[in-house]
């Protein structure tokens, strides 16, 4: 049995705070911190519909110097590694007000609801975190993302930490588990392993995919001339794809789905998707389901579909294409739309995937008395009800929502065609386009591939036009993906692939099943200790210039 007095409850409420190690009984609810050997609850029984400023479980820790400390991004794109007990983590606080909000920065990630710290050590992150002392792992896991989003917090001087429910705007009436974790020690798979086990999610059944996808080649510049041309030089290449994927550009605008742009698809997707089909591949297709942007038939007729700030003006979802805009999720309209998407293209032109993006949209501001954590839980319920038993590929999601509910997650940012985008960008925000933020992702997050879905890298590219990424950028971003990821996508025309591309492609696909024993950051160089075909080896990398060694 754990000790006691190692956790403390914390409640605010109506301005008063309440700390105890047991039970609480007060005028508006009663509360139970309940601790075992591996998890940690605190039971809440609201005597009448309430809602609570903070809910809260502070765990002593035993943190060193040199421990390494490892929290969970709030989304898919949220720079997500391990860190040092000496570093601190950077908002946006220091972007001048104006350009944040002309850009909609703060609408990607937690700005807007999280305090970032400014003290070395104090770090957050959401759904998991840990704390490695070599081999050891001490794992903080939430076991329920249903109530709100938990937040976990180290703060290594204070040898603590803090498990938080994000519960703005939440209205709680019914019993409910204010904080429900699994705190576990082991090595990296035993307390992996046991924490999925605690959330009742069974290992992914899922099949790794390989697989081409439009984005990085085309962006929005598709047609069905242009795809049908990448798709013939796959099949001439004599490379056995699973999937072909297509991206943003066959709709007249976002949120206009339904309004595919004749001028690039004069016959519709249902040809194309017939052809991938015959080729042998699944056919799979990007959709925005949770937002629109300002150009769209969508955004001018619907008003009545959009999210509202506290000023009454449509919400902003960030700056991408014309301005994107948060639809309604609980706007029945909106939901009967969506039905009518899912349906016309899986259905009635035979998608088998759904790459679903930008899905943090649907959760930026609580609403109807529910937390952000509650509507996105609420939010991947109703996809995975539209897309039946087809697959999903999660996309730009807050993850603990998506456990057990996508077969595959993208889990980092985009890659871009440089290493690490200018230093103007480098200082926006923490969910920005980024090769060398992407890589470091995949290996953090390396726990999740199989045991919450199948993870997704994004690409890697081994083009030489249109991309400013070196050689040996390239070689790494490769290699990195097949050594974590399970889905393993590119988005370059293969026919033009020389000797020295097709020799790179195939040294990455043999890291494809390698054990990796250990990753770690030190100085900026990426240490990664495996064994490939019986061989232990060490690759390093550089991640100021992603340089092999």
């Amino acid at each position: 049995m754990a000790s006691q007095t190692r956790f403390t409850a914390l409640i605010r409420i109506a301005g008063s705070t309440y700390k105890f190690t047991d039970r609480v009984t007060e005028e508006l609810f009663t509360a139970e911190l309940i601790t075992d050997g591996e998890r940690v609850t605190l039971l809440v029984e609201p005597k009448a519909p309430v809602s609570f400023e903070e809910l809260a479980v502070i765990c002593k820790e035993s943190i060193g110097d040199d421990d390494r400390l490892f929290l969970n991004g709030y989304q898919s794109w949220t720079d997500s590694r391990e860190w040092s007990t000496k570093e601190t983590q950077r908002g946006i606080d220091r972007i001048p007000s104006p350009l944040v909000k002309k850009y909609n920065f703060d609408k990607y990630g937690d700005y807007n609801f999280t305090h970032y710290h400014t003290t070395p050590g104090v770090l957050h992150g959401f759904t998991y975190g840990y704390i490695r002392t070599g081999s050891e792992y001490r794992l903080y896991g939430s076991l329920s993302e249903r109530c709100g989003f938990t937040k976990v917090t180290i703060h290594s001087s204070k040898q603590r930490v803090k498990l938080s429910r994000e519960c703005e705007g939440a209205v709680y009436a019914e019993p409910f588990n204010a904080v429900d974790a699994a705190v576990l020690t082991g090595t990296e798979s035993e307390v992996f392993d046991r924490w999925f086990s605690l959330m009742g999610i069974a290992p992914s059944q899922a099949n790794p995919l390989t697989g081409y996808t439009s984005w990085y080649r085309h962006y929005q510049d598709i047609s069905e001339e242009k795809l049908l041309h990448d798709l013939d030089a796959i099949v001439a290449s004599g490379r056995k794809l699973d999937i072909f994927q297509i991206d943003d550009g066959y709709q007249t605008g976002v949120g206009d789905w339904l309004n595919i742009d004749e001028s690039k698809f004069p016959n519709g997707l249902r040809p194309v998707c017939d052809k991938i089909h015959a080729e042998g591949m699944l056919a799979g297709l990007w959709l925005a389901p949770f937002v629109c942007e300002a150009n769209s038939r969508l955004y001018r007729e619907h008003a009545d579909w959009l999210m509202r700030d506290e000023n009454g003006a449509p919400l902003p979802a960030g700056c991408n294409w014309s301005g994107s805009y948060a639809l309604d999720i609980y706007n029945e309209e909106v939901r009967e739309y969506l039905r009518e998407v899912f349906t016309y293209y899986l259905d009635e032109c035979g998608f088998d995937l759904v790459k679903l993006d930008f899905l943090y949209a649907a959760c930026i501001l609580p609403a109807n008395g529910k937390s952000r954590g509650e509507i996105m839980a609420d939010g991947m319920d109703f996809l995975r009800e539209c897309v039946g038993d087809r697959l999903i590929l999660g996309c730009g999601v807050p993850l603990g929502s998506a456990f057990g509910k996508v077969e595959y997650c993208r889990i980092g940012c985009d890659v871009g065609l440089s290493w690490n985008d200018n230093l103007v960008m480098q200082m926006t925000h923490r969910e920005r386009v980024s090769t060398k933020n992407s890589m470091l992702n995949t290996v953090f997050r390396r726990q999740l591939n199989g045991r919450a879905f199948l993870n997704d890298p994004d690409v890697f590219l081994l083009r030489d036009e249109s991309i400013s990424l070196k050689q040996c950028q390239k070689m790494s971003l490769a290699v990195i993906n097949h050594l974590f990821g399970s889905v393993f996508f590119t988005s370059d025309d293969v026919s033009t692939y020389n000797e020295s591309q097709q020799r790179l492609e195939r040294i990455a696909k043999r890291m494809v099943g390698a054990a990796v024993h250990s990753a770690e950051l030190t100085g900026g160089i990426l240490t990664l200790s495996l064994t490939e075909n019986g061989t232990d080896r060490t690759i390093r990398l550089d991640t100021s210039d992603g340089r092999l060694f």
